[in-house]
């Protein structure tokens, strides 16, 4: 904190009780007394402790916390949840329900790690999505309170008041006069430009951009790749800069695209999507900061990996590598599934050929607005209104015609566009069976023993698949796949051992970070392969 080091922003917050806020460690406010100041988890917390927000450092807006990923303790479980909008939409009963516990219990384990309840976590979790939406856009007052996930405009009027110091109008004034709207020609119809002419589109829905921040140092082109190489043709569009695709959120479907963006030292990622309704905000941020590992601890995890000589040329030439996570955990296990034994370009034609035939339309708009308005402000841009705009403007790229198609949809038509071996359909299917049935659940709240002994239990998945998901859906950071060929033959490639057993004997030293190091090894077998123009084989490319 004294030395004002941003690489802590979201990791802690800093109480300075003389002057009743707190702020991020990189403040630029001078260094108070020591003995005025108290550290936090959460600003929760310092909300509970009659804490404000600093008005001059904007402590919510830095990348978020790498721990709940890391750790896989009921708090961290919880705070996942509660990121992903569980309370808005189920409350707490619905949150104690998904993790197991009562409220009684989930609460006092909460207070206890990390300072504040459920309710209180949640409710600064809506606080920060109102303030966004707020300094960077145009909507209604009223619309922010309810998109936030508020109950009522006293309650957000309340909160907003005790959080920040200020009304939620004292707060769309004190935006700067660079984040100002402005009007816009009229924009047209989302399809025009490379998305195609089936493109996303809500007669009601709501266009915004953000730009969401990450943890430097980033390898952003090289997680865009990855996706790039599994890119499902109307699903998605991909290349080294920009990803876009459709996705199911929980009111609705919505559109999104992501850019590399920022610099290196203070990297981010422009997000412009389209959403059906803006209460599902919160989830969308969430899920592709978790796609993209925007908060993975790079420096920490570079300075691990690199005490090993095989890793550490890699690492100093690839900063910042991430493990792509998932916007959607039943897609990804069943793109795991159908990757199964295959080589990516033979899973992508499979997954592609199932999207088409079962996956849902998402039809173009009803209608368009006249204007739409840019702002930006601390960070984070946003643009609102009904009017539609095109994502990515690539002619030459399939239109986002599709939605991956849900488990109910495979289970009742599957067997009719699956391909190959009677008993891995058997298998695709039953799993789609245990999924509408609820024997099966996924959730971003799971421990990694639990999804992986839930799935192992079921017939045809094995340790791989399951762990393959647990890396991708929780972001499990400690996960090494050494029965998948591609990283066998990466391990070989950089002199490291090339057999299973051996591999995982030496890959102990590099606890509790192997999944960032089964990427490296993911990326040294298709750098060897086609070093100028070859996508990084993983772990669709399995031999297990």
């Amino acid at each position: 904190m004294s030395s004002r080091d941003s690489r802590f922003d979201g990791q802690f917050i800093t109480g300075v009780h003389s002057t009743g806020i707190y702020c991020r460690p990189s403040c630029p406010a001078a260094t108070p007394k020591p003995a005025n100041v108290s550290f936090y988890l959460t600003s929760a917390a310092a909300h509970e402790a009659g804490l404000r927000a600093c008005k001059r450092c904007l402590p919510d807006a830095v990348p978020g916390s790498p721990d709940w990923d890391i750790r896989d303790d009921l708090a961290a479980r919880a705070m996942r949840l509660i990121s992903d909008g569980t309370v808005e939409r189920e409350g707490v009963p619905g949150l104690a329900r998904r993790l197991g516990y009562s409220e009684r219990h989930l609460t006092r384990v909460l207070v206890t790690e990390l300072g504040a309840g459920p309710l209180a976590l949640a409710r600064a979790h809506r606080a920060q999505t109102a303030r966004v939406l707020l300094a960077s856009t145009d909507v209604p007052i009223t619309e922010v309170a309810f998109a936030a996930g508020f109950g009522s405009v006293r309650q957000f009027n309340d909160t907003i008041a005790v959080v920040y110091e200020r009304t939620p109008t004292e707060l769309r004034r004190a935006r700067p006069a660079r984040a100002q709207p402005r009007a816009q020609p009229r924009a047209q119809p989302l399809g025009v430009g490379g998305v195609g002419e089936a493109g996303f589109g809500v007669g009601d829905g709501t266009g915004i951009d953000l730009l969401l921040p990450a943890r430097a140092p980033f390898d952003g082109v090289g997680v865009l790749r990855f996706l790039a190489a599994r890119g499902l043709a109307g699903v998605e569009q991909a290349t080294d800069a920009r990803y876009a695709r459709t996705l199911r959120l929980p009111h609705g479907p919505a559109t999104v695209e992501l850019t590399l963006s920022g610099t290196a030292a203070a990297p981010a990622v422009a997000c412009r999507a389209r959403l059906a309704s803006l209460a599902d905000l919160a989830p969308l941020v969430s899920r592709v900061r978790r796609l993209l590992d925007l908060d993975a601890d790079s420096r920490a995890i570079d300075l691990a990996l690199g005490r090993d000589p095989q890793l550490a040329a890699g690492i100093a030439a690839t900063p910042g590598m991430r493990v792509p996570g998932s916007v959607d955990p039943e897609e990804t296990l069943f793109r795991a599934l159908i990757g199964q034994q295959v080589s990516v370009a033979s899973a992508r034609t499979a997954l592609t050929r199932l999207a088409a035939a079962l996956g849902d339309d998402v039809y173009p708009g009803a209608g368009d607005s006249d204007s739409s308005a840019t702002t930006g402000t601390s960070g984070t841009s946003a643009t609102t209104g009904t009017s539609q705009r095109p994502f990515i403007h690539d002619p030459t790229a399939a239109p986002l015609t599709r939605l991956f198609p849900t488990a109910q949809r495979i289970a009742t038509e599957g067997r009719g566009v699956l391909r190959g071996p009677a008993a891995r359909i058997d298998a695709i299917i039953g799993v789609a069976e245990a999924l509408c049935s609820g024997d099966l659940v996924l959730s971003y709240g799971q421990t990694r023993e639990d999804l992986e002994s839930r799935l192992t239990a079921l017939a045809g998945i094995g340790p791989w698949t399951a762990g393959y998901v647990a890396l991708r859906v929780l972001g499990s950071p400690d996960i090494l796949l050494t029965s998948d060929l591609a990283l066998l033959q990466g391990a070989g490639r950089l002199g490291l051992p090339a057999e299973a057993r051996q591999l995982a004997r030496h890959g102990a030293a590099w606890a509790p970070w192997r999944s960032y190091a089964g990427m490296h090894l993911w990326r040294a077998a298709g750098a060897a392969a086609t070093p100028r123009t070859a996508t990084p084989p993983g772990p669709d490319s399995l031999n297990r």
